[in-house]
């Protein structure tokens, strides 16, 4: 009886010991199933942050287009993207951060079952505002690269997916953006507040910030001869529902704590590195027009505004800074899209002979309004400004090419991708050249390095297609 019960102890010990050990392959930390909606909020902040961020591991925009240079380092002022693998950076984090993680919300969202008490038009409202996350995002990396994965993009068993056309991924888009439109009411209610960061779960505000995207794409296909009736239909049915003040701006708030500051706050400030100062190119101009941004945008050096040479190294102490307002609030918002774009998209749709409604002149002057409004200064300050016969649209220098293309590359300041695709779209300002560059400045971003060994046919297949994989390579849109 005793050796029976001894031979019990010890099989109850090794099932107890049994079963505590395979409770460590448990994760009691990672929840087994993640609800759509906090896969959308993860998007929308990757997305931005990606955006905004100067790091120049993943974004080298504001470099690029000469709003800012840098002091020591200076290897990306001087177009050198390969370096530090910035085409990969860019390429991953708008792939698997953003649109796997928008791809997995969609899916369980739409599988999730309504309650009987529930609106069906919230989960249609949901589903569309993910979709118009999906197409700014693909546009990005279009506008990026040129071709790109697409239809095969996000098939967890295809690791080796194709590239399509760029303009084919582009008019599918349209038509995304179109239905995506189409689905919103605003009758019903979206994503609440915390966790819809940008526009806080307002469904009116989503179709503006969705037709303010679409007029953006419509011009940008608008040289292309054979897309005329394209651009047309977009630019023309998206035109009166777009923003129509800063209110409407597509901006994401971020909150006074890491990890939910804005990105410039740790590169600028937690860093404790002075990497960056403005650049001589935007600061002479700006001078020279008299710009009331000029405080909201930089420091002021003995008295004055003063830039450093792009691509030089550039000191730190004897140069402006990049304003207060933009670096030591963790707070300050990150902008996707602004009134004063979308108020210089219209001015450029009416000198493409398109009906918006409006003049050139006023929009373009809405648009400088706008722009110096955001930034802090008055109607007065902007009234002033438009005055001068160096910025007035009758009398500023140029075609309307570079008229607009100049005030945008202005308003657009740290905004360096928007900033980059108008300069590719007008071809103004006219850049100088940065002090050592290794290329012309680029028009778009070599393919990442992961794709060219790992995707290796796909790659060759793209890279040929459109003319080359180099940073010269001019986009199926860049033609004029």
């Amino acid at each position: 009886m005793k050796k029976l019960l001894y031979i019990f102890t010890i099989v109850s010990l090794f099932a107890s010991c049994s079963t505590d050990i395979e409770s460590l392959n448990t994760n009691i930390k990672d929840p087994l199933a993640v609800p759509g909606e906090a896969l959308f909020t993860s998007a929308q902040k990757s997305l931005v942050d990606q955006m905004v961020s100067t790091n120049v591991n993943q974004n080298i925009f504001r470099l690029i287009m000469q709003h800012w240079t840098e002091t020591t380092y200076t290897d990306e002022s001087n177009y050198d993207i390969v370096t530090r693998t910035i085409p990969q950076n860019h390429w991953d984090v708008l792939y698997r951060n953003v649109l796997r993680d928008l791809d997995e919300a969609a899916k369980i969202i739409e599988a999730t079952p309504l309650l009987s008490t529930d609106d069906p038009q919230v989960k249609i409202n949901k589903l569309a505002i993910i979709e118009v996350m999906n197409v700014y995002t693909y546009a990005i990396l279009v506008d990026t690269f040129g071709n790109v994965p697409y239809s095969e993009a996000l098939d967890i068993d295809n690791l080796l997916p194709k590239y399509d056309d760029g303009l084919e991924i582009y008019k599918d888009l349209i038509a995304r953006l179109n239905t995506a439109i189409g689905n919103l009411n605003i009758a019903s209610d979206s994503f609440p507040a915390p966790q819809d960061n940008m526009y806080q779960g307002d469904t009116f505000k989503w179709i503006k910030f969705a037709n303010s995207l679409k007029l953006r794409l419509g011009i940008t296909i608008s040289d292309i001869a054979s897309e005329s009736t394209l651009a047309t239909t977009t630019i023309e049915s998206a035109a009166t529902n777009v923003f129509t003040s800063n209110a409407d701006n597509a901006a994401l708030t971020y909150l006074s704590s890491t990890p939910n500051t804005n990105p410039l706050y740790v590169d600028l400030v937690l860093s404790g590195r002075r990497d960056f100062v403005p650049t001589n190119t935007l600061i002479d101009r700006m001078n020279t027009l008299n710009d009331p941004r000029r405080p909201f945008f930089f420091t002021e050096f003995n008295g004055t505004y003063v830039g450093g040479t792009p691509g030089a190294s550039n000191s730190y102490a004897n140069n402006s800074h990049i304003g207060e307002n933009i670096s030591n609030d963790p707070t300050f918002e990150g902008t996707l899209m602004d009134y004063a774009e979308v108020s210089f998209l219209l001015a450029e749709a009416t000198e493409r002979g398109f009906n918006v409604g409006g003049t050139t002149e006023d929009l373009y002057n809405q648009a400088i309004t706008a722009s110096i409004e955001y930034w802090g200064g008055s109607i007065t300050d902007a009234t002033t400004y438009l005055a001068q016969p160096s910025v007035a649209y009758t009398t500023a220098t140029g075609d309307w090419k570079e008229k607009i293309g100049v005030q945008k590359w202005i308003g657009l300041y740290n905004r360096g991708f928007a900033a980059w695709n108008s300069w590719k779209l007008l071809d103004q300002p006219v850049l100088p050249a940065p002090a050592d560059p290794v290329s012309d400045t680029p028009v778009r971003y070599t393919f990442p390095i992961g794709e060219q060994t790992l995707n290796g046919d796909s790659y060759n297949a793209a890279a040929t297609a459109i003319g080359g994989d180099a940073v010269t390579t001019k986009l199926f849109w860049d033609i004029n």
